[in-house]
């Protein structure tokens, strides 16, 4: 967890009408797969996701950051989001967390959430009528790490604190809280070449053509398969992380005839095996992410090997305690917080252990089974899965 140190100057409160509430401290749910904090000194800026909640409830103090950010417990802010895609498992969760998160927290009495299928045009428009509507903070899952840096300079100039959750933005003055994007892919690139035993015939189905965690995935991703020369490529396409689009990807490549000898996904992973299965083909060692389905396909599945990468869309909850502990006069010591991934394999005993632990039925086959981040986020599983806000 990294440190804080007070601001030098806090932001002054706007003056909002308290709203009554006070529901007891909320106890921390269990942190599947929990990723270590890595820091840095690069500024960075944000992203995020919309709809529009109102209310307040209290909240406790565990001594977390999430809960002992300085506030005064009354449900006095409002936060924005802005999000830019939809019918996505990780989207959805990471939306669920900012909600849950607010909502326990007792600080939050407004959360005004954007979530729809955008492009940057669309994303300044949301941006801008965020800071139209005088939110205290921004969280923003950005569709590019430079197009809407106008409409976020405004953000921050006007005041508001500027928080990226997933994907990195170059706007200067923000701040990114995120899974380390780069390393994800090159784990999971490096175990899948290792298995091949450094040669062979790799499928690559990347995610959303241009967003700044699909760049981060393939510079890890290139720099496994220059370790690896005798890796070659034979099939390269972006799935817009869209399952049915992916799905007849994989389909159309399979009646090519090629060869293949291993995949790794981008977060797609369980629909690919079940395109696996119901083409007959061979079930090759394959890499995705720590979606539940595909972690229940890893224990279950007779005949495949493959290896999960996790990545917490529960950034979007920690989000939402950075963004108290900013408005609350309390700073990281870096603009940057990053999530480490950790690899689960079916090859290995210590691989299955980490499974069997992750493995929860109870989860949406595609959202991640990181559901909460330990010191970053307050809610209950059954909290981030009613999926209620402020």
């Amino acid at each position: 967890m990294t440190k804080l140190r007070p601001m030098h100057r806090a932001r002054t409160r706007r003056s909002r009408p308290a709203t009554p509430g006070g529901a007891g401290p909320r106890s921390r749910g269990v942190t599947n797969g929990m990723n270590g904090l890595k820091r840095s000194r690069m500024l960075v800026a944000g992203f995020a996701a919309t709809f529009v909640i109102a209310g307040c409830t209290g909240g406790g103090d565990d001594g977390s950051p999430a809960a002992s950010g300085g506030g005064d417990g009354e449900g006095s802010y409002s936060i924005g989001v802005s999000n830019t895609l939809t019918n996505n498992g990780w989207r959805e969760e990471m939306i669920c967390s900012i909600n849950a998160q607010s909502l326990v927290s007792g600080e939050v009495a407004e959360l005004t959430v954007n979530h729809r299928d955008t492009d940057a045009a669309g994303q300044l428009e949301d941006l801008r009528n965020l800071i139209a509507a005088e939110v205290d903070a921004i969280i923003v899952n950005p569709v590019s790490p430079d197009a809407v840096n106008e409409a976020l300079g405004e953000a921050i100039d006007a005041g508001i604190p500027v928080i990226a959750v997933d994907q990195a933005v170059t706007q200067e003055g923000a701040y990114l809280i995120a899974n380390n994007q780069e390393e994800y892919a090159y784990l999971g690139a490096s175990w899948l070449f290792e298995q091949l035993g450094g040669e062979g015939d790799v499928v690559y189905m990347r995610g959303f053509a241009g967003h700044p965690a699909d760049d981060d995935r393939d510079v890890g991703f290139q720099r496994a398969l220059d370790e690896n020369p005798g890796i070659n490529v034979v099939f390269e396409e972006h799935t817009g992380w869209d399952q049915a689009t992916g799905v007849q990807q994989i389909n159309d490549f399979l009646a090519t005839g090629a060869n293949y000898d291993g995949i790794w996904t981008s977060g797609i992973d369980n629909v690919i095996v079940e395109a696996l299965i119901e083409a007959d083909a061979e079930l090759v060692p394959i890499v995705g992410a720590d979606n539940a389905g595909f972690v229940q396909q890893l224990l279950e599945e007779e005949g495949l090997v493959g290896a999960a990468v996790t990545n917490p869309a529960s950034v979007g909850g920690a989000g939402v305690t950075l963004a108290l502990q900013l408005l609350n006069g309390e700073e990281p010591e870096s603009n940057e917080v990053l999530m480490e991934p950790v690899l689960w394999a079916n090859d290995t005993d210590e691989g299955i252990a980490a499974l069997e632990e992750a493995n929860d039925p109870d989860i949406d086959p595609t959202w991640p089974l990181g559901i909460t981040i330990e010191g970053w986020t307050d809610y209950t599983k059954e909290e981030i899965l009613a999926c209620e806000g402020p």
